[in-house]
């Protein structure tokens, strides 16, 4: 919502003109409290161990793609906080995607991805994405139950934070639990005076909330009863009564949203008091009552939000700028502004393995959509969070809410959201704060891209206001040499880099009589200036509770088919090697080919190997201080960063990589004290499906020799940048009844995942997948925006 402002006016109602301590405030506020909020899309909501979790990823500011930040931390932690993995993550329009592969050892437990840009850390961590997915391993000694806890507690809300005597009031009952709430509840009010007959009765609207509306009488003490499906009753007192003060009633429809505030008992009844509304922290409506009176209504129309949902923060002030009451409200509930994918063409079968399509129209407004397709199993079961529900709920608010994406939903229910945001506090500021004139401090500004700070040293000494060289070799292509000037505490700044990879940065400086430049004595080192930061919060609580695993351990059937996926992977891997090796038949014998086979068994023959013959080839390896200090800028995706020891510890796609030694795990330390003459071959590889991400060095056997002689220099002056990381390709592939590799029951659940499928020249953007062996219909979810971020949100179950 861009540049929304509207002064309404009463009869009585005039604008505020002067610069009042509100007027103030208000400026305070649009001027210094932008923020951001992030949406997480995971393509399934559970996972097996050795799983890949893709990911989507919508950043927010307020309810427009934000164009703040540019670069995305997701973090990947286990249930004690320990961290698994990171990506960082290029957005584009508020939008990045990335995955992460669970290694196959992993404990069943609950895991915690966390999602933030650089510059949400300037604000409460509370409002940073922490989504939680529960990772089964049948081999794990525990397993993950659904907690049968129905412990919860219980708050009653007057609409606009009074209860007045005399005036009828609209009550919201909230419950909230750390586990799970219960199904349904009911509950009454009484009078304490005369308990056994109730003032008023009432059920829930859904676990989260219910609603009822009593009038009031002085002197009267008055509680709720609450009784759940399982009969558990609780007993809450509402708030006291007061003889006086403000009321405020909302009603919000399509039309609008109609405010109602009636004064009792006030000096100077509602003269001078103010309504002031909000949206996104940023002035929306505001208004100023001249006249005596002890009520005035007044209808908002939704163009405050030109015309879109959004939620509406009504705040009253009184004639000294005190907030008296306030109040959340939808603005349009039930009349969603979603627009739905058009489809010109879809070709759908349910027969196995069969090829599917859906065509999307060429000339729509919308150019760039997300879309996963899964396996409907026909429960019904719908969605506990999406993206609507992010947007304009969760994201905004702290508190945990019970399957908020109902409240979005086909069937949604506008009185229980009404009566759910009756119970809620706009968090993200509060009047008290804003009035008295602070402002949030912004430790970390929204950087584009990525910066990082170079130290270069000469003779051991820093270069200060010295002219140096960098040399930048962005992956396979041509070194560009680019010359800098260091400051005066001996830094040069490359700022502003979004690449995605690895970025070699070589050192080069002139020498004493400036004729040529050399890197005699040179050291260089790279901090990256846009970083994560760590954790400290607590995570939120889930349904499920760790228990001692049985011998026959039951697993989610979902978890049951991803496991049996995986394994055909390993299948369908296992083949392509064996193909590769028939191919070789008959050639001209390899050697390097031939030492790979002489030294290295099946499981750690990969596909997605590289292979370095210390043997038959001049590695250059000679000058190296160990193998791996020799392995650093060599491959592709592969870092080595400095554990507490000082050691080089290998990193693909910045996750550690296991370490072999002959085919037998081994440490760093064990590796570095091996010369390199000692080494006749090593092999990176990378996403195995039987080994994940390793490094394997193989010793010299027998009369093998090394045929490194030339020196080569260890490269003090150059470093590796790794930049962001890509995203895995998702593959679609058939498979192939007559393939070596025959699958027997294909159990694939996420059988399409695209995270930017776009048209090309006017060529129809085409979602296409192949069926597994019992689908009978797709859940199809389709997202998108346009250039005014108008929402494009598909979640439908195709046939």
């Amino acid at each position: 919502m861009k540049n929304i402002f509207c002064v309404l006016l009463l009869s009585m109602v005039q604008p505020v003109l002067a610069q009042t301590k509100l007027e103030k405030a208000i400026t305070n506020l649009e001027d210094h409290y932008d923020q951001e909020k992030v949406y997480l899309l995971t393509d399934k909501s559970q996972y097996a161990a050795g799983d890949k979790i893709w990911f989507k990823s919508f950043v927010f500011d307020g309810y427009n793609r934000s164009a703040l930040s540019t670069t995305l931390f997701v973090e990947l932690y286990n249930s004690d906080k320990k961290l698994i993995d990171w990506k960082t993550i290029l957005l584009t329009n508020g939008e990045g995607s990335g995955d992460f592969k669970l290694n196959e050892n992993l404990p069943e437990q609950v895991y915690f991805v966390r999602a933030y840009t650089p510059y949400m850390n300037n604000f409460n961590e509370d409002f940073q994405i922490v989504k939680a997915l529960p990772v089964y391993n049948p081999s794990s000694p525990e397993s993950l139950v659904i907690s049968k806890s129905s412990d919860w507690s219980a708050k009653a809300f007057p609409e606009g934070g009074n209860f007045i005597n005399g005036i009828p009031t609209k009550f919201a009952v909230r419950l909230s639990s750390n586990t799970s709430l219960p199904e349904n509840w009911t509950g009454k009010v009484i009078d304490t005076q005369n308990p056994k007959t109730p003032v008023s009765t009432f059920k829930s609207f859904d676990k989260n909330v219910a609603a009822f509306t009593i009038t009031p009488a002085s002197g009267k003490k008055y509680q709720v009863v609450i009784q759940d499906n399982a009969g558990k009753e609780k007993t809450i007192d509402l708030p006291q009564v007061a003889d006086s003060g403000l009321h405020l009633d909302i009603n919000s429809s399509k039309d609008g949203v109609k405010y109602t505030l009636k004064g009792v008992n006030l000096k100077q009844q509602l003269q001078g008091y103010k309504i002031v509304g909000t949206i996104n922290n940023h002035l929306a409506y505001k208004a100023n009552i001249k006249q005596l009176t002890n009520e005035v209504s007044s209808l908002i129309p939704p163009k405050i939000s030109n015309g879109a949902n959004a939620i509406l923060q009504l705040a009253i002030f009184d004639d000294q700028d005190q907030l008296v009451a306030k109040r959340l409200c939808f603005i349009k509930p039930n009349d969603l502004k979603i627009e739905k994918a058009e489809i010109i063409g879809q070709s759908l079968k349910q027969t196995p393995r069969s090829f599917n399509s859906i065509d999307l129209s060429p000339e729509s407004y919308f150019k760039n959509y997300t879309v996963l397709v899964s396996e409907d199993d026909g429960s019904n079961k719908p969605d506990e969070e999406n993206l609507l529900s992010s947007l304009w709920l969760t994201g905004d608010f702290t508190s945990n809410i019970d399957s908020p994406a109902q409240y979005f939903s086909k069937n949604a229910n506008a009185e229980a959201l009404d009566a759910l945001l009756i119970s809620e506090n706009w968090k993200r500021f509060d009047w008290t704060s804003v009035l008295s004139g602070s402002v949030p401090t912004i430790k970390t500004n929204s950087q584009q891209f990525l910066s990082y700070k170079i130290k270069p040293i000469k003779n051991n000494a820093l270069l200060i206001n010295t002219p140096i060289s960098l040399m930048l070799k962005l992956g396979k292509n041509q070194p560009v040499l680019n010359q800098f000037m260091t400051d005066q505490n001996g830094y040069a700044y490359l700022n502003n880099l979004n690449n995605n990879d690895p970025l070699e940065v070589s050192l080069f400086v002139g020498s004493e009589n400036d004729k040529e430049a050399n890197t005699d004595n040179l050291f260089v080192t790279i901090e990256p200036l846009v970083t994560p930061t760590p954790f400290k919060g607590n995570f939120p609580s889930t349904k499920y509770t760790l228990v001692k695993g049985s011998e026959n351990k039951t697993l989610p059937p979902a978890i049951s088919k991803a496991i049996n996926t995986q394994k055909n992977n390993k299948k369908i891997e296992s083949a392509e090697i064996q193909i590769e090796q028939v191919k070789l038949v008959g050639k001209k014998k390899d050697p390097k080919e031939e030492l790979n086979k002489q030294l290295s068994s099946g499981m750690f023959n990969s596909i997605n190997d590289v292979v370095f013959d210390f043997v038959n080839e001049d590695q250059r390896a000679a000058g190296a201080n160990n193998i791996l200090d020799w392995l650093q800028g060599r491959v592709a995706g592969v870092t080595l960063q400095r554990n507490s020891s000082g050691i080089n510890v290998p990193y693909i796609r910045n996750k550690p990589a296991k370490l072999y030694l002959d085919e037998m795990i081994t440490d760093p330390t064990l590796i570095n004290s091996i010369p390199v003459s000692n080494i006749a071959m090593v092999k990176v590889i990378k996403n195995s499906g039987l080994l994940g991400d390793a490094v394997a060095i193989y010793t010299m056997k027998g009369n093998m020799q090394s045929k490194n002689t030339g020196k080569e220099a260890t490269k003090a002056n150059s470093a590796i940048i790794k930049g962001y990381d890509k995203p895995s390709e998702f593959l679609i592939e058939m498979l192939d009844d007559d393939s070596p590799a025959k699958i027997e029951n294909d159990t694939r659940q996420t059988l399409y995942w695209n995270p930017n499928l776009f048209d090309s020249d006017y060529v129809p953007p085409r979602i296409k997948f192949f069926n597994n062996d019992t689908a009978k219909q797709f859940k199809v979810l389709i997202i998108s925006f346009d250039e005014d971020d108008h929402i494009l949100y598909q979640n439908e179950i195709f046939k």
